[in-house]
């Protein structure tokens, strides 16, 4: 007697677009840094990109291309995930786009969000199915993960067969030049097709946790005034970096083990973990506290591919642009494998964290 089939949601196809402009380490050195009070940083700008990359790791960041935006991203890579999984793009029931920010054009820090980026995208594509669902979802670094969970739900509760979810932003365009955190972002943008399938076994997304922390934390990341007091009324996006990397360090660790529990595992079940590449460093410190919680005094690095000392950090696209090319055989010392299962993570604005575990189809 055959076991009972269920509906899972896997990834049928994944993409990304990794923008051809590099912006590297060397380009900020002659840059004019100020403190939160406007005064100049009297430090030579070559010492401020060293210690930089030294509490970073990051060399270079890539930056959007003037004549395109976010949603323009966004529709390049969710055409290399149609591609991939060879969907017809008129039965997706839905597209969920993960942003922050919007459409910034070239030479301006205006966000652009009507009608919604995921809008835009499906007029690119040139999807004429009226049912195609399009609409947005801003939450801090961790949207694409938390629209990956919201289309795993629409599928499991039967509301939903295909689904297209994209995670980009042109998050330099909103830094403040005079803020030495704007060295840390990159532009970038990563899609995947979720579908539903029958099994026998638990497969794709498999369960997830969610949390949101905002006494205390919302002002961790936000939008604010420049540190050049002449540009008044001029809003960018500001961190309290310090006070990021402890509440990052304190509560990313035991949500994932919490995501683990809930699936039944342990870190020796976990093949990759892919984490929101926020700071290399952060990250080397969330995986050693997430080893230490099970009583291993050493963390294995890797198991966790690092694309942030190239890509710098571009936010929403960080987790699927790592998902799409290890995946493909772009990322040399890692590979997935059918039957692998994979953590993916993230921490950002509201405060946000969330992670929910991916187990590859066999």
């Amino acid at each position: 007697m055959s076991s009972k089939k269920s509906t899972f949601a896997i990834i049928s196809g994944s993409g990304s677009y990794i923008p051809p402009v590099i912006l590297k380490n060397s380009d900020f050195e002659d840059s004019i840094f100020m403190n939160e009070d406007g005064s100049k940083i009297d430090i030579p700008g070559k010492e401020i990109v060293q210690k930089f990359k030294q509490i970073t790791e990051i060399e270079e960041r890539r930056i959007a291309k003037p004549e395109h935006t976010t949603s323009d991203m966004g529709t390049f890579a969710a055409t290399d995930a149609i591609e991939t999984s060879g969907i017809d793009p008129e039965e997706l029931d839905y597209i969920i786009f993960a942003h922050n920010l919007g459409d910034i054009k070239s030479g301006s820090n205006t966000s652009n969000i009507l009608p919604t980026l995921a809008s835009r995208v499906k007029y690119n594509l040139k999807i004429k199915n009226h049912k195609t669902v399009a609409y947005d979802i801003t939450f801090g670094c961790p949207g694409w993960t938390q629209a990956m969970i919201q289309a795993n739900i629409y599928i499991k509760a039967g509301e939903a067969k295909k689904i297209l979810v994209i995670g980009a932003d042109t998050i330099t365009r909103s830094m403040d030049p005079h803020d030495r955190d704007t060295m840390i972002f990159g532009d970038g943008a990563g899609a995947t097709i979720v579908e539903a399938v029958e099994s026998e076994k638990p497969v794709g997304i498999l369960k997830h946790v969610t949390r949101t922390d905002t006494q205390d934390y919302m002002d961790l990341l936000q939008m604010g005034e420049s540190f050049n007091k002449e540009k008044k009324g001029s809003f960018h996006l500001k961190m309290q970096g310090r006070r990021l990397y402890n509440y990052a360090l304190t509560n990313v660790p035991p949500l994932a083990k919490e995501c683990l529990e809930l699936n039944n595992m342990t870190l020796s079940d976990i093949k990759k973990v892919l984490i929101h590449q926020a700071n290399a460093k952060m990250d080397e410190a969330i995986l050693t506290r997430l080893f230490r919680l099970y009583g291993i005094k050493k963390a294995d690095l890797s198991v966790m591919p690092m694309t942030i000392n190239t890509l710098g950090n571009s936010s929403v696209a960080t987790v699927p642009t790592l998902y799409d090319l290890i995946i493909k055989g772009k990322m040399e010392g890692h590979e997935l494998n059918p039957g692998d299962n994979i953590v993916m993570t993230s921490v950002g604005a509201g405060m946000n964290i969330n992670a929910f575990v991916y187990k590859i189809p066999e």
